[in-house]
């Protein structure tokens, strides 16, 4: 339980009871109740959604920095195009109802990311355009 504490950050706040967190940090926990179990593949459905903006930005970061530490396969879902472009290695477009993919593609981005820069490289922007064009089309 440490470990997973100390992966996100909430070594200090190990001994309060989880109503008595900020949103954030209670996200933070759901993360590290996951990782407490060591799975090879983890889904998120929506973690950050009702987050506010820096919240989320820093989760973000901490997310993919707790992928690359521990090489647990992440399933992120989100309806948020810059969160999807951002995070994923692999974005997986899905449509219809029931859901099936309808496109899917690997933003051309480094390993190691950060907010800003980022998120102002071409092939992030490039990769930004690709995702809403073929979101586009497949709400026609």
């Amino acid at each position: 339980i440490d470990a997973a504490l100390a992966m996100v950050g909430l070594q200090q706040a190990a001994r309060e009871y989880p109503a008595k967190l900020s949103g954030g940090m209670q996200q933070r926990l759901q993360i590290a109740r996951a990782l407490a179990l060591q799975p090879k593949v983890l889904l998120m459905d929506e973690p950050f959604g009702a987050l506010d903006a820096m919240t989320k930005a820093k989760l973000q970061d901490q997310l993919r920095h707790i992928q690359a530490s521990t090489g647990t396969t992440i399933v992120f879902i989100t309806h948020d195009v810059d969160e999807a472009v951002y995070l994923g290695d692999r974005v997986i477009l899905l449509a219809g109802s029931p859901g099936r993919i309808t496109s899917e593609l690997r933003p051309a981005l480094p390993a190691t990311r950060d907010q800003i820069s980022t998120k102002e490289m071409p092939e992030y922007l490039h990769a930004r355009h690709e995702l809403l064009e073929r979101l586009h089309g497949a709400a026609r």
